[in-house]
C-alpha cells in the first residue's frame, strides 16, 4: 500500500501550490486512492478519495475543495452532484465521456489504468471531466493519451517498469509528458513525487 506526498505547483510558472499526502491500494475489485491536500502556507486545502473497478471505470469519486464538495461515478457516461459551500444548494450534472480528471495524481493512474495501451501503440482519444478547484467547477475536455515507451528499472524490491504518456490537450494541441510507476506518478505537469514511503503496486 503505497503512501507518500505529492508537491503541487503551478505548470507553467512554478509557484508552489501546496502538497497532497496519499495512500493507494490494489485489491480484486480495482483500486483507491485518498489523498488530503494543503496550501503552499500549510493550511488545509481539500481531499480526494477516488475508486475504480477492475476495469478502470470510476465507481466513486468525492472531492472537497474550500467547502465545496463533489460526489461522482460513472453512470450513463459520467454524473455528477456539486454542492455549494452553504450545503443549501446541489447542482446534477450528467456527460457522455470516459472518466474525470483534475489536478490529483490520482487521475493519472486511473485513466491509464483504463486505457490499458501499450508501447508504441495508437493513441486513444477520450473526453473527461475535469473539476477546477478551488471551487469544483465542472469542464468538459478531450484528450489524446499515447503510451512512448516502457522502460524497466531495477530496485530493491525486483525490477519495476516506468511508463512515458505523451498527452495532448485536444482544443489546443498543448502536449505534456506524463510519467508512471505501477499506480504512482513520478512526474507530470505541476506535479512532482517528493517522498515515497514503500514501493508502488503493480496492476496485473
Amino acid at each position: 500500500m503505497p503512501r507518500g506526498r505529492y508537491s503541487l505547483h503551478d505548470p507553467h510558472d512554478h509557484t508552489p501550490l501546496g502538497e497532497e499526502r496519499f495512500q493507494c491500494a490494489t485489491g480484486p475489485s480495482g483500486w483507491r486512492y485518498v489523498s488530503t491536500t494543503t496550501h503552499a502556507s500549510g493550511a488545509p486545502a481539500g481531499s480526494v478519495d477516488l475508486a475504480i473497478d477492475a476495469l478502470g471505470r470510476p465507481i466513486r469519486l468525492q472531492l472537497r475543495s474550500a467547502d465545496w464538495q463533489v460526489r461522482a461515478a460513472a453512470l450513463d457516461g459520467v454524473t455528477w452532484v456539486r454542492t455549494d459551500p452553504s450545503g443549501e444548494h446541489a447542482t446534477e450534472g450528467n456527460v457522455r465521456a470516459h472518466a474525470f480528471t483534475g489536478a490529483s495524481p490520482a487521475f493519472h493512474v486511473a485513466l491509464a489504468r483504463l486505457l490499458r495501451l501499450t508501447p508504441g501503440g495508437p493513441p486513444a482519444r477520450v473526453r473527461l471531466v475535469s473539476f477546477t478547484a478551488p471551487v469544483l467547477a465542472p469542464l468538459t475536455v478531450d484528450q489524446s493519451w499515447s503510451l512512448v515507451s516502457r522502460t524497466p528499472h531495477p530496485t530493491d524490491n525486483g525490477t519495476l517498469d516506468v511508463d512515458e504518456y505523451q498527452v495532448s490537450a485536444l482544443d489546443t494541441g498543448e502536449r505534456h509528458t506524463v510519467h508512471l510507476a505501477g499506480d504512482v506518478v513520478l512526474s507530470a505537469p505541476g506535479i512532482e513525487l517528493e517522498d515515497l514511503e514503500s514501493p508502488p503496486s503493480v496492476f496485473d
